[in-house]
Order: structure tokens, then sequence, then C-alpha cells
């Protein structure tokens, strides 16, 4: 099989639920898609009943509930019958250590220290702890070690299990315990006091130090054996940044992965560059925003914020970087302190000193313009974020320029242990107080919160969505391409309907004003932000929206939160979904309001789809959205998939159906389909960039471009089109060369009208005739 970058990839997520096995099944379904490459979830030994696979507890062996090994091997072997490549996630920067005794790592440090063989695995600062571990696992009371036990050799506290270091097990629980390795801790005490680096602030997600050739050696053995025995045609690297030297671990995995593609999850802020790794790009995220904003309205700015101010008691809604700037700072200061203060710590400073040291640094991590730096690579945004954070704590000075001057690498290029853990932090930082939090506070247009994007850029007009596309040519032309992940805050089909907002200001300010007037929970912009995913998923279950209400709610940590959650606001956010189903006058508005947007939501679906299927770059398809996508955040976006009715619909449509734009997601499947089998099939067609315009009245309405024989043209702000009375004369002129539409069969060729290219769908696909 090739290990050439694949022309697409599909994403499927492999759980104990949806096993290798299932997935086999569907390969065929897969092939006759269009698909190039399947692009499989994490497959190591994760946590019992683990349905993401991002917490592995065993990376020497392939998950035995997701199949196991002979699994991966009757997988890998007939997709590479089918003729498709197999890439899988893989998960460097942490552990999951939630259950101590399913990682045999993890329980061999707790019983034996520093003496373990894996003790250097782990990223542990012994000497925090007085020589132990601290594991944030007891209650808040007083008295929590009265529930301690000691049991067959093991130290008890309630279902937690622990192992014991041995000749120390007969005295009471408490002795026992106080003779441990370990010291168990109130889960209040993790915020500040813990001594092991998180993946975020997971406690059960423990760093690992594959910066370690060990470390590297024993965490890789077994992605090296897909390697060498011809499993895997490439590799997805998940949180790059958490580690502490990403190019260098990246030129490892380069040598283990033996030419063959690798990509990471790295999100760029706006006009980043990537560094000089050896990869073939970025998982797609910065595609995702670009592709997004030229679907939304820029006339909607000022109305939506002006209506979310209207609404936000909090003063949220108009300074984004202020915003961004406090929930950064919250993060720092609030469950990522531990994370700082092991940057002091490794200052070498303690006493008053650490206090300014620690105030200055999350501080600097609170103004860094992008997820981290990569020393020297990203030294302009260290000294632009040094630069701000003086001008705005000038009582901060002397010890940010004690971070400046240890923070810089020396005359050669090596960093002191500070500014590499600097580095590993303040892309936690940023993930916690923006993603995970300042996202779920600005809420303005909702569909704009999106990983990887700013939500302070509305839109994005069709000449700068060119000219990125042609730098994106240029500079990452094997990147993926992507519009939903399981990591998407809402997914495609859910964002294209809530961009429909950005061209009805007026007629949603209208549907809050009504619907707060029979059900209100008192947080106006949490309430903007729920009514606009209620509206952008329907029709969803009661159960689906009660569940994404309650993580919004909490990841906003305005009304309540995950550490102390408000029940009584909590069920009076559970009516607030409830009157969507149960209130008349409420469930009538919703209905209303999805009705309008539905189709021109359809329309920026489609569009969107065929945008990011053909842009510059490997287009990947996440499970079952080729069909209509209207999930909302993780876990729902982890659903079944029918892959039966798509299969179904595809097999319809290959009879030669050309389906309505309806419920079934049969249009979508068509344009996903024809979209990547072109590119299967004449891949030379996608070779180039050129933009494609309009010339008549409505030319606005148009995004097109020319990929070197293979055009596409998508409709844009469907709304404002049909209120202008639709297409008109409105043209593009096609030259001499005679054109299929690869949707719908017709050929064109010179001045093609939109109205009729578009008579049928809101997209078209012209591959140039042999």
């Amino acid at each position: 099989m090739s290990h050439d970058v694949p022309i697409s990839t599909y994403r499927l997520q492999i759980s104990p639920d949806f096993t290798l096995r299932d997935a086999a099944q569907v390969l065929d379904y897969l092939r006759r898609l269009g698909v190039g490459a399947v692009y499989l979830s994490p497959l190591l030994q994760s946590a019992a009943g683990s349905a993401h696979g991002y917490d592995v507890v065993d990376p020497t062996r392939v998950d035995e509930a997701r199949g196991g090994p002979e699994a991966l091997r009757e997988f890998a072997d007939a997709a590479h019958r089918h003729g498709l490549q197999v890439i899988v996630d893989i998960v460097p920067n942490h552990l999951g250590v939630a259950v101590p005794h399913e990682n045999p790592w993890w329980w061999d440090v707790l019983r034996f220290g520093q003496e373990s063989a894996y003790a250097g695995h782990f990223d542990i600062d012994w000497a925090f702890g007085g020589g132990r571990l601290r594991l944030p696992v007891l209650g808040d009371g007083p008295d929590e070690e009265d529930a301690l036990r000691v049991v067959d050799g093991e130290l008890r506290y309630y279902d937690h299990r622990f192992p014991v270091a041995p000749g120390t097990e007969f005295a009471s629980p408490r002795e026992v315990h106080a003779r441990q390795h370990y010291e168990l801790v109130s889960w209040r005490r993790a915020d500040a006091e813990l001594n092991y680096r998180r993946f975020f602030a997971v406690n059960s997600l423990a760093g690992v130090r594959v910066e370690d050739p060990r470390v590297f050696d024993d965490t890789h053995a077994e992605i090296a054996r897909w390697v060498r025995d011809g499993l895997v045609d490439g590799l997805r690297v998940d949180h790059p940044d958490g580690l502490r030297d990403p190019g260098d671990y990246l030129r490892r995995l380069a040598d283990l992965a033996d030419g063959r593609p690798v990509w990471v999850e790295k999100i760029l802020e706006g006009d980043e560059p990537i560094p000089s790794w050896p990869i073939a790009g970025t998982t797609g995220y910065d595609a995702l925003g670009l592709v997004d904003r030229v679907f939304v309205d820029p006339a909607g700015d000022e109305p939506l914020t002006a209506l979310a101010e209207e609404h936000d008691a909090r003063e949220e809604s108009r300074d984004w970087p202020g915003l961004v700037h406090r929930r950064k700072r919250a993060a720092a200061d609030g469950i990522l302190r531990s994370e700082v203060l092991r940057v002091v710590r490794d200052l070498g400073v303690e006493g008053a000193g650490s206090d300014s040291l620690a105030d200055a640094v999350a501080e600097l991590a609170a103004g860094f313009p992008v997820y981290r730096s990569y020393l020297p690579f990203g030294a302009d945004q260290l000294r632009a974020a040094l630069d701000a954070a003086s001008a705005a704590r000038p009582d901060l000075a002397d010890a940010l320029q004690t971070l400046g001057t240890v923070f810089a690498p020396d005359s050669e290029g090596v960093l002191a242990a500070a500014s590499a853990r600097f580095q590993q932090t303040s892309g936690a930082i940023m993930a916690k107080g923006v993603e995970d939090n300042a996202f779920y506070r600005y809420t303005r247009l909702v569909s704009l919160t999106e990983v990887g994007g700013d939500p302070s850029e509305f839109a994005v007009t069709v000449a700068d969505f060119h000219r990125l596309q042609q730098r994106r040519l240029a500079d990452l032309p094997h990147s993926l391409t992507t519009l939903s992940t399981h990591d998407a805050k809402r997914s495609e089909d859910t964002r294209a309907r809530i961009a429909v907002l950005a061209e009805l200001p007026e007629r949603w300010g209208r549907f809050l004003t009504a619907v707060r007037q029979r059900v209100s929970i008192g947080d106006g912009s949490l309430e903007n932000l729920l009514w606009q995913s209620i509206v952008g998923a329907w029709p969803a279950s009661r159960e689906r929206l009660q569940a994404y209400a309650l993580k919004a709610a909490r990841e906003a940590g305005a009304s309540t939160s995950w550490t102390d959650p408000d029940a009584t606001f909590e069920d009076a956010m559970g009516e607030l979904v409830d009157a969507a189903f149960d209130d008349p006058r409420v469930a009538a508005e919703v209905a209303a309001v999805a009705a309008i947007v539905d189709a021109p939501g359809a329309s920026n679906g489609l569009g969107a789809k065929l945008v990011q299927l053909t842009i510059p770059g490997v287009p990947d398809v996440y499970q079952g959205s080729e069909r209509w996508e209207r999930s909302l955040v993780d876990p729902d976006n982890r659903r079944p998939v029918e892959f039966d009715a798509a299969a179904g619909l595809l097999a319809h449509l290959d009879d030669g159906w050309l389906p309505p734009i309806d419920s079934s997601g049969a249009a979508k499947v068509l344009v996903t389909s024809r979209a990547l089998r072109l590119l299967r099939e004449r891949p030379e067609l996608f070779a180039e960039y050129r933009p494609v315009t309009a010339d008549g009245e409505r030319a606005e309405h148009l995004v097109a471009f020319d990929r070197g024989g293979a055009v596409t043209l998508a409709t844009r702000l469907p709304v404002g089109l049909a209120q202008a009375g639709g297409w008109g004369d409105t043209a593009v002129d096609l030259g001499a060369a005679v054109y299929r539409d690869e949707l719908t069969g017709r050929e064109v060729s010179g001045r093609a009208r939109l109205a009729e290219l578009f008579d049928r769908y809101p997209v078209a696909l012209l591959a140039v005739v042999r």
C-alpha cells in the first residue's frame, strides 16, 4: 500500500460500541463514497469504558475492548484490499491514571516511588511533594482519612484502590497511608498543589516525558510495530503543544514513521506560521474557521453584537480581547495554578519573590497571543507578550524582566527548564481560558466560537478567502481540511444554520424577546447561546439538549460551574430546555425560527461542504457528516452513525437519482461523494487555485474557484439573495472549455448563468470534460 499523502480521509471513532471489526464492515461503503484513507481515533489500551480513547492506560498494546491486535490486523488488511490507507491518532502527551490499577506504569510508581522503573516516565516534581506523589482523590471533609481501609494488601478509599509499598501494610490505615510514596489529598488541592503535570486541568491524565528517549521508545513501541508490520500509512498526533520540545519529538516520530505522513493537532491563531517540522500539516481547524466565515453576512456584525450586549449583564459582548485576557488569567490563577507554580519552581526562586514571579508568569500567559512558542521560533511572540504585560502591569516590571531573561535561549539555543515548562503551560491556559470558557461567554453568534477560530472576526470577504487559500496551497498543501471533529463545539450543519442568523438579526432579536418573556434564568448571555444552539441542532431530543445546556453552563462558569454547581440555577436551566418542548408558545417560537433557517442553513451547509472538500489540502470527513451533521459538543458528536442508511442513499444516487434537499441528507451525500470521487479519480484537476468571479448584480453571493480544471461554485448569504429576487442575470465566464457538473450531469461552457447552474442545488462542481 502507498504511504503517500492520501487524497482524502474519513474519521471513524473507534470505541467499545463500534470496534475495529464493526469499522471493517463499512469499508466498502467508504470506498464507494470516494474516500482515500480511513482515519481512526486512538487505539491503544484506554481506561475501561472509554468512549474516546484519549485516556490511554497501557501504550504497549491495542485496546481489547476496541478489538485488540488481531482486529487491527484484519481491519488494516481489509482497508488495504479496498484501496484505502489507514491513519491512526496517537496521544504522546499523557496517560490515563483515573483508575491506578488499570495503568501498570502508574501503579508501579505509586508502589515504589522514585525507585520505580517508570518514575522518570511521568512528569513529577518529587521534591515539591516531599518525596511523595500527590493524588487529589479525597473529599473535602476534615476526617476523610477515616474512610481509608487496608484490604487484600491494598489501601482503599471507598471504590479507589492504591498499592502499598512492600513491608508497609501492617499498621492502621492512616499509618499505612503515611508510609506510602503517594499522598492522598483533597480534590480541591489539585488547582494549586499538585506535583505532576496534567493534560490541561484533568487530574486523571498525567503528563508523560516523551522528551526522554527511553520514554519515547517505551510509549511508541507498539506504534513502531504498526509501522513495521505495514498496518498504518500515516499518523495524527494529539496535542503536541503539551510536549516539552514538539520539534524534537516530531523529528523522532518522523524517523519512526519511515516516510509515512504525520499530521499534528496544532491550532494556529490568525496568521501564525508553523515551525519547519517534518509533518504533512495540521488537522484542519485553520481551514474550518475560514470556510465558516465566508458564509457569514458581515452586515450582521453590529446588530448581533448590540443584541448580545443588550442581554449580557456581565458586559462581555463587545470586548473580546479583554474577555480573553480575564478568562485566561482566571485559568492561570485557578484550575491551572499548579502548572504556573511549577514554572516558578523551575526558576529556582522561593519565598517572597516567588509570589511576584507567579503573578508575572500568569500575566504573561494571559497575554500570550498564540497557544505557545517553540523558542527560538516564536521569540517575537514572547517579546510582544512581555511588552504587553509590562504595559498592563508596571508593578511587575522586575519580575517580567527576569522572565524575559530566563526564557530566552542561550547562545547555543538551549532553553532553561523554566522556559521549556512555560511553553508547555501557556497552551493549556489558552485552551482552558478561551476554548473551554470564554467561548461560552461570547455569544453574539455562537457558530464563530469554534476551535481554531477568533470570534472577534465576524466574517471573511471572498477576496480574503481566495488570498488565504492561495497561501494555503503554497505553504500547507497537504494539511487536512475539516468542518467537524470530535473536539468541535458544534458540528458543521449546526453552525451552518446558526450562521443564517447573521442575515436575520432583527428576527433573532424578536425571538429572544419572546422566549425570555416566557422563560428566563437570569443569565441572558448564556440564554442567547443556548437558544442559538437549540435552533441550530433542531430537531434534537430533550435529553441531548439538557446534557448540552448543563455542560455549556458549567464551562462558562458564570452562573454555575463544575467545581461548585448551583443546583437551583441548573434546575431553572433544565426548565428552559423543557420549555422548548412543553410550553406551547416557546415551542411555536422555536419551530418558527427553525423553519426560517432550515433552507438557507441547508444552502450554507452544502456550500461549506463543497468548498471544504475542494480547497487546497487533504479533506477530512468526520463520521456521518456526509449527511446532515447537527451535533453539539462532545459527547453529543460521538453518537452512533447510521452507516446503513447512508449507504442506501449512496446506492440510490448511483442509480441516477437527483435527490431533493430534505431531512434525509441525500443531497449532502451527493455533494460529498461526487467531490471525493473527482479528487480520487482526477487529482490532476486540483493542482492550482484561481479565484472565479461572477458579473452581475448578485455577484457578491458567489464564492467560486478553479483548482486547475475542477471549478467549485457555491451560494453564500442565501437569505439576502432570496430577498433580492434571486440571481437575475448574474453569470460566470467559463471560457471555451466544456465542463460537466458532477452533481447533475449538465454540461456547460462559455457564459453560464448562475440561475441555471443553481436551479436544483445551491452548489455546482464542474469538471472539464476530457
